[in-house]
Parts: C-alpha cells; structure tokens; sequence
C-alpha cells in the first residue's frame, strides 16, 4: 500500500479509536492531542516539504500516544511518530530531536507491546537513539535526552531482564540537572530518585532546589501546552516533599 494511503487509513483508525475512549482527568488534555496530531498528520501527507512536516508529527504523535486510553491507540499513534521521526532524521541524521523523538515513540510504542520480546527488543533500540540524541545535543528540550535516559534506567527492570540500572540512572539525572537546572522535571525526578534510594542528604538538597527554582518556572513555562505539565508538576511536588517527611519526620 502507497504511503500516502497508509497514512489516510491510519488517520480513521486512530479517530474511531478515539471516539471510543472513556472520559477521564485526561479528557481535556487527550483532545488537544488528538487534535494536534490530526493537523500534523494532514500537514504531512499533503506537504511538498516531509523535512517540516515530520517534526511537528513526531511531536503531536508522542503526544498522542501517551494519552491514549488503549493499547492499540497507543501502538497506532506511536507507529506514525516512529514513520515520521525516520523521514525527519533521512533528510537530517545529525539531528538531536528526530533521534530524541524516534526514541521517544519507539518507547510508546515498547509500552503497548508489553509484555513482549518485541517490547523487551525495541528497549535497546530506545536505549541506543537517546544515547546518539545526547552525544549530538544533551541540551535539546530542556537536557530531554538525559532525562529520558534517566527515566528508562530507573523504571526498566534490572538485568538480565532489561537495562534497568540504578548507576545509570544516578549518572544522566544528576547530568539533566546540571545541564538544566531550571526545569521542575529534571529536580523531581532527581528527588524521587534520592527518595526511592535513601540518600536522604542529597534528598534534602535537592528539595531545597525545587523550591528556589519554582516561583520562576511558573513564569517561564506557561501556556495552555504546559498545563498537563503543571498538574504533573505540582502533584509530584507535593508527594516527594510528603516521602521525605514520611521518611525523616522533618521538613526538607
């Protein structure tokens, strides 16, 4: 089947997916991203110019992906980030955001599948175009490849069954921070991290910084495409402080 055709019919499966999801917190948010990537698609399937369509699509199709309410909309959505993510990196393989995005379907796409020898193999392949997207930009949305490499370390089961790995994760974490300090996911992802493993000094440090950088980020991310964000934010804000006082009977 022609690409173009491909696309059309992904295009109404992925809307009679999303017309039978169930409303939930997410509604909202679930909307604007099926709109967002309904636009993107569109843009590509009928642009002169794939290099500028695929971007936005690799984009809105993570987007999508992560709020979907089924697996098959899930793997659908991710499927057409992953297609747009490798004719974005034909046109430019040095580019941090298509391997940072590729990475970043291909991890939807692993969740849909799981479990599975499938999902356990497209892990190295999400492990692998992180890492390239870090050694061409670590700085890219805000040290993105970093922190998701952070965050597929710590979540990943352990070996032999995955590449799960507590140094790891210790090492980009620290490294998104460093090299965006400012960003609330970066400090609370470190946070949960010293919390999970009992490095209450580091813990403490840490909080200290969430809360110093906090009325300054509510300025600088704003927007209607930062209010999932927000809710993420705050509510994780709310229980790493809540852990530590759990933890040591004492504010951080």
């Amino acid at each position: 089947m022609p690409v173009k055709a491909k696309n059309c019919a992904l295009l109404l499966l992925l809307a009679a997916l999303a017309a039978g999801g169930a409303e939930g917190p997410d509604h909202l948010f679930r909307s604007r991203a099926e709109a967002e990537f309904a636009r993107a698609q569109k843009a590509f399937q009928t642009s002169t110019n794939t290099m500028s369509a695929a971007e936005p699509l690799a984009r809105a199709s993570f987007d999508a992906a992560d709020l979907a309410t089924n697996e098959t909309a899930k793997a659908a959505f991710a499927q057409a980030g992953i297609t747009a993510s490798r004719e974005w990196l034909a046109h430019a393989p040095k580019s941090a955001g298509g391997h940072y995005y590729l990475a970043m379907n291909l991890g939807k796409l692993a969740e849909a599948e799981a479990p599975s020898l499938a999902a356990y193999r497209l892990v190295h392949e999400v492990e692998r175009e992180f890492k390239t997207a870090a050694d061409l930009d670590v700085s890219y949305d805000f040290a993105g490849p970093a922190r998701t490499l952070g965050e597929l370390y710590y979540q990943a089961p352990g070996w032999p069954l995955s590449v799960g790995s507590r140094h790891k994760a210790r090492e980009w974490f620290e490294r998104a921070v460093a090299v965006a300090p400012d960003y609330p996911d970066n400090q609370l992802n470190l946070a949960e991290a010293y919390l999970k493993w009992r490095n209450r000094e580091e813990a403490a440090k840490t909080l200290q910084r969430i809360e110093a950088l906090w009325p300054t980020a509510r300025t600088n991310f704003t927007g209607e495409a930062r209010e999932r964000d927000w809710l993420d934010w705050e509510a994780r804000r709310n229980a790493v402080h809540a852990e530590f006082q759990k933890l040591y009977k004492t504010k951080a």
